[in-house]
């Protein structure tokens, strides 16, 4: 019997096996395909996320960028550079997740990859997880299986608070070609938009939603705003996935078990961000656990309290802005995100210097004063 059994493999897993391990558990991950596997994801990430372990990741960076540029129905441009105290990263999660494994797999970790959880239940005092290779059993659960995963159903959680968004992505190859510029696109779809991310063989180029159901059609509106870069998508592998937002503060526990990830609905409902909330609701989950196997009753519900306060209230600001930033995009363009500041207090939030709290009544008021008449999106 493991003291933690964690299904899923990706960001909140790798992270939760990781500190796990290394406090001495054992530990055990599932995920249903085999690794290295690919995920559909953006891949860009805040080199803040270093300080939560005390490892290198540089095996597992593509790319580092310090520029974005933003454009408006791709015109009217801005070059913005990042200052903040190291460049942004660019992922691949295919490598990146399958590296964060092999990390808590050193502190000794087990991983079954190609097994898929077909079911739980709750026996005595321990989790038994029955899959296609077997039933293994644990002390405790966390469930870090994703947007589509059904652990949380399964542990109770009917009606999570979430805001579902979505997003179609493709992966393209550009051998020799190694861009140092983040691209993102803001007036070519509603409540949302388009990044083109650089990596060390290619681009991650994709278009998401995240304010309610579109029915814009994203293939056709990526397929054109790729042929800006040269770009011919449409023979290209192309994926879509859902998004789970965060949308208020809820439970996060039960009965010797946690959400972390996704599962947890922790996706900024602004930017889209999805690994660096991963990351550290993994590691706070490893937090929770190592205290409940130490005999600790209130670890587990102190979990939820403390994904709330160090998660939960700033996207309660994170949420705001976004409400009115997508609902005017136009206005938000012209009096937002072409000031030079923007990118500079961006990079602060995404690199912890900063919070969504610390600039939102100011960044409030200004889209307000910029209400006027034909400037609307």
């Amino acid at each position: 019997m493991y003291d933690c059994i964690i299904v899923g493999a990706g960001p909140a897993g790798g992270a939760a096996a990781y500190h796990l391990a290394k406090q001495g558990r054992s530990v055990l991950i599932l995920e249903k395909e085999p690794l290295p596997r690919y995920k559909p994801c953006g891949g860009g990430l805040s080199p803040q996320v270093a300080q939560w372990f005390d490892f290198d990741f540089s095996p597992a960076i593509s790319l580092k960028i310090n520029t974005i540029r933003y454009t408006w129905k791709m015109g009217d441009p801005v070059d913005a550079v990042l200052k903040t105290r190291e460049p942004m990263w660019m992922v691949q999660r295919d490598i990146f997740d399958h590296f964060l494994v092999q990390q808590a797999q050193k502190q000794g970790a087990e991983l079954k990859d190609n097994t898929e959880v077909l079911g739980i239940e709750f026996v005595s005092d321990r989790w038994q997880v029955n899959t296609a290779n077997g039933s293994f059993t644990g002390h405790y659960l966390i469930a870090a299986d994703g947007a589509k995963g059904p652990i949380a159903q399964w542990l109770g959680f009917k009606e999570r608070k979430s805001r579902w968004g979505s997003a179609l992505e493709a992966e393209t190859s550009a051998p020799g070609k190694k861009g140092q510029t983040a691209h993102l696109e803001f007036g070519m779809v509603k409540n949302g938009y388009i990044w083109n991310f650089p990596k060390a063989n290619g681009y991650s180029i994709g278009i998401g939603t995240f304010r309610g159901n579109d029915p814009h059609d994203l293939k056709n509106t990526l397929a054109e705003y790729a042929t800006q870069f040269g770009i011919e998508i449409k023979t290209s592998q192309q994926y879509s996935h859902p998004l789970c937002l965060w949308d208020g503060d809820q439970k996060l526990h039960t009965q010797n078990a946690l959400l972390a990830g996704e599962s947890a609905c922790i996706v900024d409902p602004l930017s889209g961000e999805g690994i660096r909330p991963a990351l550290f609701s993994g590691c706070k989950a490893a937090e929770a656990i190592e205290r409940a196997l130490s005999g600790d009753l209130d670890a587990l519900p102190r979990y939820t309290q403390v994904i709330q306060e160090e998660w939960g209230t700033d996207m309660v600001w994170a949420q705001r802005l976004a409400s009115m930033f997508y609902r005017v995009p136009g206005i938000a363009y012209k009096v937002a995100v072409k000031r030079p500041s923007t990118t500079h207090r961006v990079g602060q939030i995404l690199c912890g210097e900063l919070r969504y709290a610390d600039v939102a009544n100011q960044a409030i008021k200004r889209l307000s004063t910029g209400f006027l008449p034909g400037m609307g999106g």
